[in-house]
């Protein structure tokens, strides 16, 4: 009996041991990969970062970091990614971060329904005028023209002079005044309300908005595309 004894204890201290043993170790890995991590902030290394949030995440996993690797995806143009992390599920206990990262990254994946989800969720925590334009870009793409010329209306009467819309189309990415671009929306709202008889006054709004942004390429092709329709509908 006391030679079981011996044993057990034996083995007891041993697995305590054991225990002990790499718990110190998981310990020594995270006080590595969180220098690492600096490290690669410093330099300016997004992969580098990546592959430290990474093994963090695995040694010592947490909802913000989480949604700050998938928020590094995303930044990166690695959607999939990104919602391999995080899921496309809609959920009211999201960060705001997490809800942001699966409403771009699933825009982006031209997934309009799923992303409007996440950016409706959003908004109803911080209504701003930029996530308004996003919405109502969404709702034009998804034929909701009722639900998109209210996110309109609010973006023009929230929008400042200081807020600027980017846009990408271009070799070049350039800049409008964010009001200015809902003018714009509100022409292909319009325009989209009803496709065969809207030509002119959608082409009305478009002149408008050029006379604030002459050079507004979006919208200079935009009045280009309707009015072409518009010609072929005449010669039809």
């Amino acid at each position: 009996k006391a030679m079981k004894f011996k044993i057990t204890l034996l083995y007891i201290c041993l697995l305590y041991s054991s225990y002990w043993s790499f718990a110190q170790s998981d310990s020594e890995f995270i006080d590595h990969y969180k220098m690492y991590y600096a490290q690669m902030q410093k330099q300016g290394d997004v992969q580098g970062i990546i592959n430290a949030m990474t093994h963090l995440l695995v040694l010592e996993p947490n909802v913000a970091r989480k949604d700050t690797l998938a928020a590094y995806y995303m930044n990166e143009g690695k959607y999939l990614q990104a919602l391999n992390l995080l899921g496309i599920e809609k959920d009211t206990l999201d960060s705001n971060m997490a809800l942001e990262v699966k409403a771009v990254s699933l825009k982006s994946l031209n997934e309009p329904a799923r992303a409007l989800e996440q950016y409706e969720l959003l908004f109803k925590r911080l209504p701003t005028a930029s996530l308004a334009y996003e919405l109502a870009d969404l709702k034009i793409s998804t034929n909701d023209i009722m639900g998109a010329n209210l996110n309109i209306t609010y973006g023009i009467a929230n929008s400042t002079e200081q807020m600027m819309k980017p846009y990408y189309e271009t070799q070049t990415p350039y800049q409008v005044p964010l009001k200015v671009g809902f003018m714009y929306l509100k022409a292909i709202a319009k325009f989209r309300e009803n496709p065969e008889t809207n030509h002119e006054a959608a082409i009305e709004l478009l002149d408008a908005t050029l006379a604030v942004v002459p050079n507004f390429n979006l919208a200079i092709l935009a009045k280009n595309a309707i009015a072409s329709q518009k010609t072929e509908t005449v010669t039809d």
